[in-house]
C-alpha cells in the first residue's frame, strides 16, 4: 500500500514506467520507489526489462535497490548527478574535446631543494616544527596483482635487511616525526599524529588485520582511522546507461573510482573539522609503495609553512617526455590560471600546440623544465575545508572509453568515470597559493608498482619502479646520506636481478626514530667512519651513535629507548652474501621472488640493548 501511495504522491503516470517495473512496485519500499523514479528520469529503464513478475525473485529485486541506494549515497550529488556528468564527458570524449584548449602551459613557481645543503636543513627544521599539526592520509585502496604478489601493497617489506613491511615503515616515521616534533618544541606537546588509510572493498579487512596483528606497528589505535571508498556504476554508451554484471540481471557492474575519492570521503567523515578544532593546520597525502617519500616530507611541510602553501606538490625532476605528469601552470585566455599535474601524454602536444615547436625537451639542466609529479601532497587545512565546503568533496573527473572504432559509438567493454586526488587544485580560485617542492628523485621517490616482466621490458636508463629497484633505492639514499654526513661508504657495484640491471649499494637501513632529518643523521656519526661496499647494516634505535666505526661485513644493533650506544672500533665478519632467485621460482615466496634475490645471512655481529644506560659496542 505504501509503495501504491509513493507512485500517485510522485504523480508518475503509467507510460512513465516500463510495465516490468510498474507490476514490481508493490514488492518496493517508498524510498525504493524514489530511486526507480529517479533511474527512470535518468533514462535508466532498460536496467528492469528482464524483471519477473511480483513473487518472483523479490529479495533481489530488493537487493537490487539497496545496491542502487549505496552508489546514490556514495557519490556527490548522488547518481542522478553521476549520470548528467558521464553523458557531458562522454560527448566530450566522443568529439575529441581537448580537455586544454584555450590554455597556454607556462613552468609554475616552486622551490628546489638540494638534499643537504643549509637551506634544506632549515626547511626540514620548520617542518619538524609544523608535523605536531599535521595529519597524513595514506590512498591503500591497491592490491599487490600488478606487482605478482598477492597481497595488500602496504604489507610487502619495503627492504629485506629489516624485512619492515611499507605500513609499518610510514606509521614508523609519523611517530618518529611526532616525537621529533615534540622535543623541538619542548614543554608540553600531547600530540598525536592522526593518520587516516583510505581502503577499498578489496584491501579493507587486510589492512584491519595488518594493523591489529601488529598491535598499529606502536601507533595508538585510537589515532588511526580507515576510510572506506566505495565502487562507481559502469557505464555502457555514450548516453551513460549503466550496465549490468554479465550473469546478473540485479546487479550494477561497478569499478573503483580512483583515489580522488580521499577528499569526498574527508569531507564526508568530519574528520577535518575535529583537526581543525584540534589545531591542525595541515594534510598529508601519500601513496601507498615509496619506501623513499618520508626522507622528503620534513623538507617539504617546511615549504608549505614558509612559503604559505595552500597546496604543495612533492615532485622530483624528470626528463623530457619521461613517463611521469609535469606539474604546470596553465593560463587560460579567459584570464584563468591554474597549477596542475598534466599527464606527460598530454604535455608535449600542447606545448607544440602553444609556440613550443620542439615539445616537451630538456633544458640546460639536462632536465625538462616542468617537475615531475610524484602525487604527494601538503594542503593547509583551512583552505582545504573551504574548498571542500563548495564542492562537497568532488573532483573533476574524466572518463577513458575504449571504443570499438573510429565512429566512437561502440565500446569494447563498459567504461566509468575516474577522479584523481592530484586534480583537486583544478577548481581552486586564482587567489589560492599552489606551488612545488622539487627534490632528487634517489631522495624521495622510488615507488613499487611494476612486475619483473614489465619492468624488465622497460627502455635502458629509465626507472623500473619495481621492488627489485625500490629496494635498491633504499640502501642508495641511506648510502648517499651517511656520505653527505662524513661516512666514508663504497661505491656500488652494477649487478642484474629479474633483468633489471640495478646500482647495488652497502645494504644500510635505518629505523625512522634512528634519524628523521639530516641535522639527526649528522649529530649520531662523528670521527672516521667506514662502510665497505660489501656490508650490511641496520640500526634501530633512537640514540646509537657511529664513532670511528670500520664495518666490512654485517652489523646489527638495537636498543631500547634511553639507552645510549656508541657503536665503534673495527667490524669484520663473512656478512650476508646477495643470491639470485628466478622470479619464475614458486618454491620461493612471491615478496622475494618479485625482488629476483635474498639474503644469504653468513656471520653477522648482532648486540640488542635492552635496559637503559650508556654503553659501548667495541669488538
Amino acid at each position: 500500500m505504501a509503495a501504491a501511495e509513493s507512485l500517485a504522491k510522485l504523480s508518475i503516470d503509467g507510460d512513465g514506467f516500463p510495465q516490468n517495473l510498474r507490476k514490481n512496485l508493490s514488492v518496493l519500499s517508498p524510498q525504493q520507489v524514489e530511486l526507480a523514479k529517479m533511474l527512470i528520469e535518468m533514462e535508466q529503464s532498460h536496467l528492469f526489462e528482464q524483471w519477473p513478475q511480483p513473487g518472483v525473485e523479490d529479495d533481489e529485486k530488493r537487493a537490487f535497490f539497496d545496491q542502487i541506494e549505496r552508489l546514490n549515497s556514495s557519490y556527490p550529488g548522488g547518481l542522478a548527478s553521476y549520470i548528467r556528468t558521464a553523458r557531458e564527458l562522454l560527448a566530450d570524449s566522443k568529439a575529441g574535446k581537448n580537455p586544454f584548449d584555450g590554455f597556454t602551459p607556462s613552468v609554475p613557481s616552486g622551490e628546489v631543494l638540494t638534499f643537504g645543503d643549509d637551506n634544506f636543513v632549515q626547511y626540514e627544521e620548520a617542518g619538524v616544527r609544523e608535523a605536531r599539526k599535521a595529519a597524513f592520509v595514506l590512498v591503500a585502496g591497491g592490491l599487490g596483482e600488478r606487482l605478482g604478489y598477492n597481497g595488500i601493497k602496504v604489507a610487502l617489506p619495503s627492504e629485506s635487511v629489516a624485512g619492515t613491511c611499507f605500513l609499518q615503515h610510514y606509521i614508523e616515521s609519523i611517530l618518529a616525526l611526532q616525537d621529533a616534533s615534540c622535543r623541538l618544541v619542548q614543554g608540553n606537546c600531547p600530540a598525536e599524529i592522526p593518520l587516516v588509510i583510505m581502503t577499498s572493498d578489496d584491501t579493507h579487512s587486510r589492512t584491519v588485520d595488518l594493523l591489529e596483528s601488529n598491535a598499529y606497528f606502536g601507533m595508538k589505535p585510537t589515532q588511526v582511522k580507515l576510510l572506506k571508498q566505495e565502487k562507481v556504476a559502469c557505464l555502457i554508451d555514450n548516453d551513460a546507461h549503466l550496465a549490468l554484471e554479465p550473469n546478473n540481471k540485479y546487479r550494477i557492474q561497478t569499478k573503483p573510482h580512483g583515489h580522488g575519492d580521499v577528499h569526498s570521503l574527508l569531507y564526508s567523515s568530519g574528520l577535518l573539522n575535529k583537526w581543525h578544532d584540534a589545531g591542525l593546520r595541515w594534510v598529508l597525502f601519500f601513496q601507498d609503495t615509496n619506501g623513499l617519500l618520508f626522507k622528503g616530507i620534513p623538507a617539504s611541510l617546511g615549504v608549505s609553512a614558509t612559503k604559505g602553501y595552500h597546496v604543495n606538490s612533492l615532485a622530483v625532476p624528470r626528463k623530457a617526455k619521461e613517463a611521469i605528469g609535469g606539474i604546470t601552470r596553465l593560463t587560460h585566455k579567459d584570464g584563468r590560471t591554474m597549477v596542475i599535474n598534466v599527464e606527460y601524454n598530454q604535455l608535449d602536444p600542447l606545448l607544440r600546440a602553444t609556440g613550443h615547436p620542439d615539445g616537451d625537451v630538456n633544458s640546460e639542466t639536462g632536465y625538462s623544465p616542468f617537475p615531475g609529479n610524484i602525487n604527494q601532497l601538503i594542503l593547509e587545512l583551512g583552505p582545504y575545508m573551504e574548498e571542500l565546503t563548495r564542492t562537497k568533496g568532488s573532483i573533476k573527473e574524466f572518463v577513458n572509453p575504449k571504443y570499438k572504432d573510429s565512429s566512437k559509438t561502440a565500446f569494447k567493454s563498459s567504461t566509468r568515470l575516474e577522479c584523481m586526488m592530484q586534480d583537486y587544485p583544478k577548481t581552486l580560485p586564482p587567489s589560492a597559493r599552489v606551488g612545488f617542492t622539487a627534490m632528487d628523485a634517489w631522495l624521495a621517490y622510488a615507488p613499487v608498482k611494476n612486475n619483473p616482466e614489465d619492468a624488465a621490458k622497460v627502455p635502458k636508463g629509465n626507472p623500473y619502479h619495481s621492488a627489485t629497484s625500490g629496494e635498491m633505492a633504499i640502501y642508495r639514499a641511506n648510502s648517499l646520506i651517511l656520505r653527505k654526513a662524513g661516512v666514508k661508504v663504497g661505491d656500488p657495484v652494477l649487478d642484474t636481478f629479474n633483468e633489471q640491471e640495478v646500482e647495488v649499494w652497502p645494504r644500510i637501513v635505518w629505523k625512522p626514530r634512528w634519524a628523521i632529518t639530516f641535522a639527526e643523521v649528522k649529530s649520531k656519526v662523528s670521527g672516521n667512519n667506514t662502510v665497505t661496499d660489501r656490508s650490511t647494516i641496520a640500526i634501530k634505535g633512537r640514540d646509537i651513535f657511529l664513532e670511528d666505526l670500520s664495518l666490512d661485513g654485517a652489523l646489527l644493533v638495537d636498543a631500547v629507548d634511553g639507552a645510549e650506544v656508541k657503536v665503534s672500533g673495527s667490524v669484520r665478519n663473512k656478512g650476508w652474501i646477495i643470491e639470485k632467485v628466478n622470479h619464475k621460482d614458486t618454491s620461493v615466496p612471491e615478496e622475494v621472488r618479485i625482488r629476483g634475490f635474498k639474503f644469504n645471512k653468513i656471520e653477522q655481529l648482532e648486540k640488542s640493548f635492552g635496559e637503559p644506560g650508556k654503553f659501548e659496542l667495541k669488538p
